[in-house]
């Protein structure tokens, strides 16, 4: 029973509980809506958050949604749905039409923003948010706010300048700051053991002078634990925390990517068997907060819900090719929230 109540001891309700694992299932319905439209030819580019919902559910919940900041990563499907975007926002991004929220139509799929729901927009290059989530924190901590900036990447990103520089200058000033890496194993097709010399990415913090944090990302609860502690070491004045969420890719790097060519598919069945919606949904049996049957109207809910953002996204307008240059440069005047 213990087990079975862990969730409570965490300080999370019944309810919270359900929902964590409701976005998890939705989130996955999405992705794999996107793969089927892909390879219909429909949507160009589809980048799979599959695998890594569990720590992207467990983060967005410790997070404060009506405070805080996100500087997300393209695979962060799930935490954006956490933080108030829906299927029908994603459908429109991923077939850039003029209504996505993101980038009105303009950005990749996965190049998640809104300026609504404080997610600052991301760009192509891997690892440009890292610093710039470190001038959100700088910027809460000159103004006195309560507030902790959260910004995620992979394993891969990590080897790049742009972590290094802004872990460093986060350590110095003790900014609130979470680096939250989901380690997926593969950095498009280099395994973890070829990109790095040290065990782990959270043992990079200690080089910084603040705590790295290694944590099970397919253990949505354990995941919610583990950055609930660090935000309110962020905002007691405690200053930044690496976590590194240990997770698995299950799906290609992206649509345009054979992953047959350096990965068995032993290996990832293996992985499948971790899943961590399938943990949480054990879970959720095991301590009598969901049957068979509820799971199952949950699910066809979901469909029913992704049915129709596809078919809303499908019949949306795209932007009018005079607003080109609209999101480029300022405009006087102009601001409904992009």
């Amino acid at each position: 029973m213990a087990e079975q109540l862990r969730h409570r001891a965490l300080g999370l309700t019944d309810g919270q509980v359900l929902e964590m694992y409701r976005y998890m299932v939705l989130a996955r319905a999405v992705d794999e809506r996107m793969w089927l439209l892909n390879r219909a030819g429909k949507v160009p580019f589809v980048i799979s958050c599959q695998g890594q919902e569990a720590a992207q559910a467990g983060a967005g919940f410790a997070l404060d949604r009506e405070r805080d900041w996100l500087c997300p990563y393209y695979r962060d499907l799930c935490l954006v749905l956490i933080w108030g975007h829906t299927a029908r926002m994603e459908m429109l991004a991923a077939f850039a039409k003029a209504e996505d929220p993101n980038s009105g139509g303009r950005q990749m799929p996965g190049h998640f923003g809104d300026r609504r729901r404080r997610i600052l927009t991301g760009s192509s290059p891997v690892g440009t948010q890292i610093p710039h989530a470190v001038g959100v924190a700088l910027a809460a901590k000159m103004r006195g706010e309560d507030t902790v900036c959260y910004v995620s990447f992979g394993e891969g990103t990590s080897n790049q300048g742009d972590f290094h520089e802004a872990l460093n200058f986060a350590g110095v000033h003790r900014l609130p700051v979470i680096f939250f890496c989901e380690n997926n194993k593969y950095a498009i097709s280099v395994p973890e053991n070829k990109q790095m010399a040290c065990a782990n990415v959270a043992d990079r913090a200690q080089g910084y002078g603040f705590e790295g944090v290694i944590v099970d990302g397919m253990d949505a609860l354990d995941v919610y634990w583990a950055v609930k502690q660090a935000a309110d070491k962020a905002r007691a004045g405690g200053g930044p925390t690496l976590i590194e969420a240990k997770t698995y890719r299950l799906a290609p790097h992206s649509s345009d990517d054979d992953d047959r060519t350096y990965r068995s598919r032993e290996e990832v069945e293996e992985a499948r068997r971790g899943d961590g919606i399938a943990r949480m949904r054990a879970y959720l049996l095991d301590a009598g907060l969901l049957d068979e049957a509820e799971d199952e109207a949950l699910r066809q809910r979901i469909r029913a819900e992704v049915d129709e953002a596809t078919e809303y996204a499908e019949r949306a307008p795209y932007a009018d090719p005079a607003t080109l240059t609209r999101y480029v440069y300022a405009e006087e005047g102009w601001a409904d929230g992009h």
